[in-house]
This record gives structure tokens, C-alpha cells and sequence, in this order.
């Protein structure tokens, strides 16, 4: 005579139960309360439906000889309706992802050199994903997601690429730095230049309004002083710029020969040139 009950089994939210018959598949049971037929039948596992992230480090080399450190992280959850492959199809399912995840990576990294690796973590991470896809969805599992977390070459590696990297941005910056400083005396040339163009127009209009000075006092002198010709106009004239220019010698400290046969050479000339331009003008 046979004494059995039935027994109330209670499996969490996001999860399913094997139910087994005395070691035989039964059924599989979902969330809430469930009768079995204790001791006949049992819940002998359960499963998250949740979804799950196994982290894999896998160290391979590039197609440059570079050593790698691959983080990969797989996202992946048991498909309620496959949960009896997930179960009895596969004994360790973190194991079987990481082997194919390392079958991935070692055969497609070394197909490339280190900086196109790393411009390709997504191109990496996609054909994890796709090979995980085919593979484990006969077991069960669906793959969520693949994300290439970490590519981390050798610290020596590291150090030579920023250094590498630093000595281009100096080249860089030193280039920048001499066309800077070109502009920069090109555009001091080229103030400089101005600066002589207009200080030459400026002496050139000062030398005009001395002489249309010159000649207005002339003319005045001699029309208001009878008796009093061009030529003794001018002697004054000269005279009186020439203690100016005694006086400005005399307060910078600069000693000067002097000859008052140079006075009277000087006074020649001025009076020759000051005389012709007043004829032009006057014809």
C-alpha cells in the first residue's frame, strides 16, 4: 500500500520550475503555487527568466603582434518556451559562451592591427553576437546583447602610443608656432613699411609748409618794409633758424665746428633754391 500528498511548491516571479516524475521529465511549472504528488514527483530545478551578463577576458594578439586584453560582456536570458533544452541540454551554460566568445575573438582580432581594432569594437562585438545567436538558441538561450567593454593593449604599448601620440601634437604645434611667428614678422614688415610711407608724406608736407612759410613772410617782409629786397628777408630768415638749430644742439650736449664760412654756404643755396621756386611761382 502506497501513502503519498500533495505538496504545494511556490517558484518565484521570473522563474520557471522542471518538475520531474522519479527522475523522468514531468512538466515544466511557472510562477505561483504549484501541486505535485510528493514523494512521486519533485521540483528538481529552476530557472531565472531574467536577464543575465557574464563578463569574458579573453587575451589574444593583433595582426602587428600586439598583445590584447578583450573584455566582452554577453547579455543573455533562457527563453521560457526552450526551458527544457536550457536545462537538460546544457550542463554549464557561462561555459559554453565563453568558449565561443574566446573562438570569436581569437579569430577575428588578429585579422587586424591594433588601431583598426580599436576602431572596430563594434564590427567585434557583432559577430560575437551573431555566432552566440545560432548557437545557443538551440539550447534554450536567447543572446540579448554583446558589448566589447575593454581593449586594453600592454602598458609598454600604451606608453609608446602616447608618446607617439604627444610627439605628433608637438610637430603639430611647432608647425602652427612658425606660421604664427611668419604672419607675425610679415605683418611687421609690412606696419613698418607703412609707418615710413606716411612718415615720408609727413616730412614732405612739413617741407612744403616751410617753404609756403617762408614765402609768406617773404612777400609780407618785403611789402611792408621799404627798401627791404628778397634777399635780405631771406638772410634773416636764415639767421634765425640757424641759432634754432644752435639751440637745440646746444640742449642735447653735442659739440659741433663751427665756421661761419658754412653759414654763408648754407644761406647761398637756401637763397638760390628759395629764389627759383618763387619764380616758378610767380610765372
Amino acid at each position: 500500500m502506497w501513502n503519498g500528498c500533495l505538496c504545494l511548491q511556490c517558484i518565484r516571479e521570473k522563474e520557471v520550475g522542471v518538475v520531474e516524475d522519479l527522475g523522468q521529465f514531468k512538466r515544466l511549472v511557472g510562477e505561483g503555487p504549484s501541486c505535485i504528488l510528493w514523494p512521486l514527483q519533485s521540483v528538481t530545478g529552476r530557472l531565472s527568466l531574467r536577464v543575465q551578463q557574464l563578463d569574458v577576458l579573453c587575451e589574444t594578439k593583433t595582426k602587428d603582434n600586439v598583445f590584447v586584453q578583450v573584455g566582452v560582456a554577453v547579455q543573455y536570458r533562457v527563453v521560457t518556451e526552450s526551458a527544457y533544452d536550457a536545462w537538460y541540454r546544457l550542463t554549464s551554460p557561462t561555459s559554453q559562451i565563453q568558449a565561443y566568445v574566446f573562438d570569436v575573438i581569437r579569430s577575428t582580432i588578429p585579422r587586424m592591427e591594433l588601431d583598426q581594432a580599436f576602431e572596430s569594437k563594434d564590427d567585434i562585438a557583432h559577430s560575437v553576437l551573431e555566432s552566440l545567436q545560432q548557437v545557443m538558441k538551440d539550447y534554450g538561450y536567447s543572446i540579448v546583447n554583446t558589448l566589447v567593454t575593454d581593449l586594453a593593449p600592454d602598458t609598454k604599448v600604451k606608453a609608446s602610443m602616447n608618446e607617439i601620440n604627444a610627439a605628433r601634437r608637438l610637430k603639430e604645434a611647432a608647425s602652427h608656432q612658425a606660421e604664427a611667428d611668419k604672419v607675425r614678422q610679415v605683418k611687421a614688415a609690412e606696419a613698418d613699411a607703412e609707418a615710413r610711407y606716411l612718415s615720408g608724406l609727413g616730412v614732405a608736407r612739413q617741407r612744403k609748409a616751410i617753404v609756403k612759410g617762408l614765402q609768406a613772410s617773404v612777400s609780407e617782409f618785403s611789402s611792408e618794409v621799404e627798401g627791404a629786397d628778397p634777399k635780405d628777408v631771406m638772410d634773416i630768415l636764415l639767421l634765425s633758424q640757424y641759432f634754432d638749430t644752435l639751440s637745440t644742439v646746444g640742449a642735447n650736449s653735442l659739440i659741433l665746428e663751427h665756421d661761419p664760412a658754412t653759414v654763408a654756404n648754407l644761406q647761398q643755396q637756401v637763397g638760390v633754391s628759395f629764389m627759383a621756386k618763387r619764380q616758378d611761382l610767380l610765372s
